[in-house]
Order: C-alpha cells, then sequence, then structure tokens
C-alpha cells in the first residue's frame, strides 16, 4: 500500500490551512461586521468566539484526521465498527458531500471573480456599465466556461497531491496575497475622504457590546471564517505526524485569518467610503460597489486587476480544500488514484452545478441549505463522534502529541459539553436568522 503523503513542514501546513480558512466571507462580510455592530466593540465577542471555540474546532478537526490517518468518512466509519454500530459508513459520507455542495456553489462564485479579472486585465472593467453588467452576466450560460476554468484549475493543483500541488500553492500565492493586500490597502488609504471607512471600522459604539445580535454575528463570523465543516481541516489533519504541534497550528491558523479579514477590510472600507458607496453591499461590493470605485480611480485598470488577482488566490485556495476533502473521501471509500478520484468528484460537480450557474435563484437557495444545516451538521457529527465514541483519555493523548504546551484535562469537557452545544446553537442560530456565517 502506498504510504500517505504528509505537509513537508510546519509552515506549509498552517499556511494551507490559512489559504483554506480564508474565503470570500472574510473579504465581503467580516468588513461589513465590524463597522455595522460597533466597530472595533465587534471585535470583543469575535477574538472570545475566534481564538476560544474558532482553535478548539481546529484542534478537533486536525486531531481527528491525525488520529485516523484519514478523512471524516475514515474516521466516522471505523469508529463505529468498533463500537458496533451501524450506519458508519452513511454518517461518514455526510461531511464529503456537505463539502462537494460547497464546492459546487463556491467554483460559481469564482467563476464571476475569473470575468472580472479578465476585464480588468484586457481594460473592459473601465468602460463596462457596472450597475447592470453584473446582474446581465449571473445566472446566465455564459457564466458556465468560467465555472469550468474554475473547476479545472482545483482540479489540477489537487491532482498534483499535498506538498507539489496544495502546499506549493499556498506557499507561494499567500505570501502574495497579503502582499496585494496591503499594497491595496494603502492606495486606498489615500483617497479623498477614506479617513470615513477607516471611522467607520475604529469608532467604538458600546452599546452594540450589548445586543444579542452583536454576539450572534460574532458567533457565526468566528465559527465559520476558520472552515469548520468537519472535513476539509480533517482530510489536512491526516497529512501531518505525530511531531506536529496541533494546538499552535490551530491558533496560528486563527489569528492569521483574522489579520486577513482585517487587512481587508481596510483594503476595501477607506475606498467605497471614499466614493460614497454602500458598505454593506455584501457580493455586489465585489461586482458593483469597487468596480466603481476602480473606474473612478487613476490607474484603475491596474488595480482592479491586483485587486480581483488577490481574490482568486484567497478563493483557489479554499477551493482546493473542498475539493481534497470530498476527493479523499472516494480515494478511501474506492481505492481509486488521486488524478481519478479528483477527476470524478470534477466531473460530478461541473454536470451538478450547471443549473446553480445558469440559475440564481436556485444558486442562492442551495448555498444557503448547504451553509447554514449541512456544514455545521457535518462539523457537528466529528465532534460527538470524536467526543462522546472515543475514550477522552485517548482523545486528549492523541491532540496533545507533539505538543510543546499540552493541553490540560479541561480540554475534554470543554469540547464535548461548550463546543459541541455551541455547535448545535450555530445550526439553530443559522436557522433562526437565516444564516450567520
Amino acid at each position: 500500500m502506498k504510504e500517505r503523503e504528509n505537509f513537508s513542514n510546519r509552515f506549509g501546513f498552517v499556511i494551507s490551512c490559512v489559504g483554506a480558512a480564508l474565503g470570500l466571507g472574510n473579504i465581503w462580510m467580516f468588513s461589513y461586521r465590524l463597522g455595522a455592530y460597533g466597530g472595533p466593540v465587534f471585535l470583543i465577542p469575535y477574538f472570545i468566539f475566534v481564538f476560544i471555540l474558532g482553535s478548539t474546532g481546529l484542534i478537533n478537526e486536525f486531531a481527528f484526521g491525525r488520529l485516523f490517518k484519514g478523512g471524516a468518512f475514515t474516521g466516522i466509519q471505523e469508529t463505529f465498527k468498533k463500537h458496533g454500530l451501524k450506519g458508519g459508513k452513511i454518517v461518514g459520507l455526510i461531511p464529503p458531500i456537505g463539502l462537494m455542495g460547497v464546492l459546487m456553489f463556491y467554483c460559481v462564485v469564482i467563476a464571476w471573480i475569473l470575468k472580472y479579472f479578465f476585464l480588468s486585465v484586457t481594460g473592459q472593467i473601465m468602460t463596462i456599465d457596472v450597475t447592470t453588467y453584473f446582474d446581465n452576466f449571473v445566472g446566465t450560460t455564459s457564466t458556465v466556461p468560467y465555472f469550468f476554468l474554475a473547476l479545472f484549475i482545483t482540479v489540477v493543483i489537487v491532482s498534483l497531491g499535498v506538498t507539489k500541488g496544495i502546499e506549493k500553492l499556498n506557499k507561494w500565492i499567500m505570501p502574495l496575497l497579503f502582499i496585494l493586500f496591503i499594497v491595496l490597502t494603502i492606495r486606498g488609504l489615500t483617497l479623498p475622504g477614506a479617513l470615513a471607512g477607516v471611522e467607520y471600522l475604529l469608532t467604538p459604539n458600546w452599546e452594540y457590546l450589548f445586543k444579542v445580535e452583536t454576539w450572534v454575528m460574532a458567533l457565526g463570523q468566528a465559527f465559520f471564517t476558520v472552515s469548520l465543516n468537519g472535513c476539509g481541516m480533517v482530510v489536512y489533519g491526516s497529512y501531518i505526524s505525530e511531531k506536529f504541534d496541533i494546538p499552535s497550528a490551530a491558533v496560528s491558523t486563527a489569528l492569521f485569518d483574522t489579520i486577513a479579514a482585517l487587512l481587508a477590510s481596510f483594503m476595501i472600507m477607506p475606498a467605497v467610503f471614499a466614493f460614497g458607496l454602500d458598505p454593506a453591499a455584501g457580493p455586489s461590493l465585489l461586482f458593483i460597489t469597487l468596480p466603481k470605485v476602480f473606474q473612478s480611480m487613476s490607474y484603475g485598470g491596474i488595480l482592479s486587476t491586483l485587486f480581483f488577482l488577490s481574490i482568486i488566490f484567497a478563493a483557489i485556495s479554499s477551493s482546493v480544500n473542498m475539493l481534497e476533502g470530498s476527493m479523499e473521501a472516494l480515494m478511501a471509500w474506492t481505492k481509486c488514484s488521486r488524478v481519478m478520484a479528483c477527476s470524478i468528484i470534477g466531473g460530478i460537480a461541473f454536470v451538478a452545478a450547471v443549473p446553480l450557474a445558469t440559475n440564481i435563484g436556485a444558486f442562492n437557495q442551495f448555498a444557503d441549505f448547504v451553509t447554514i444545516v449541512i456544514s455545521p451538521v457535518a462539523a457537528l457529527i466529528v465532534a460527538v463522534t470524536f467526543f462522546y465514541l472515543l475514550d477522552g483519555k485517548e482523545v486528549l493523548e492523541s491532540i496533545n502529541q507533539g505538543a510543546k504546551r499540552p493541553l490540560g484535562k479541561v480540554f475534554i469537557p470543554f469540547s464535548k459539553y461548550v463546543f459541541v452545544g455551541i455547535t448545535v446553537a450555530v445550526i439553530v442560530l443559522g436557522v433562526a436568522y437565516g444564516g450567520i456565517g
């Protein structure tokens, strides 16, 4: 049997996890919430949740994958067999199928980004009517070639393997992404009126600290920003050795993901306010609001190209994790090769998601169902399997292998009752609010 491939070093693992966690929600959602829920006040509940609960979730998923040297499908199936429980294969398929669902609609969004990147490269971004162009493009057959390209790029990278594909990709594009964010942030801060955007982000409104909705949105942002879905981070964890310090890697992932989100906020909001545009535009912030900004700026075509290139980096590093998670489950189930599994998952995702790419109503419904229900349920399944079906002592030992500062015994009851309980709350609140992540 071929030896399982591993990440070559700690940096490669952490930077790949940051790439997986750094998604589009960090860019168009975090900045708005930071301003809308009290500015720096929002960071208080967010930091509490991301560094206590988010890090806990990452620790659990990394350790689960490393313990079984496999993804959620393998770990859940083996645990069910150990306890004589039936249905392990069915339950184990929920996380990878859920992640494949995310891959499907996420690559549709990457298709939109690729289109705007090419518009920027050719200079067309400076002449189109951005108010109507996006609505005339999304949900049409014109998106299909770009959707295919997004999936094709993702399949090629994952087919190359962990070290030559995923790790090498993230070692290059994550530093470049941070550099592009910094360059664009500096440019945005030099615009006349940009300080209004800085004030939007940094002016504290303390009354929001006492509003339930602030804490609910901070919880959702923290939970989903580190990509807790019971599959992607589990698979990445399966590619590390017992020498890796999992608690430290989890904190580092949460920290760099947060830094990237803050950088994105200061990259976007000053420019938005400088031109008197809507900071709460959501996804259209990327495709309507910011193109208006670039059209009004000197060297707008170049800046637009750099901006959409950075967004492509952030998006592809996440889609690679999504494909890896679902692809690894197919490999474990059928024993087929990596290239074959990537091709099968990529082919199924393309065929199944063409209706999403050509119908924005179906896209929105599908994306909401997967993100609000399936992803947190999958994270809950892994957490319950890890902490309720396995021995607590064994779990803690597996987590602390390689740790310079081993976690204490209190971590097990905290994860078992607090983390699992809050994961249930994320599902309930997500349904109640129509999405909190």
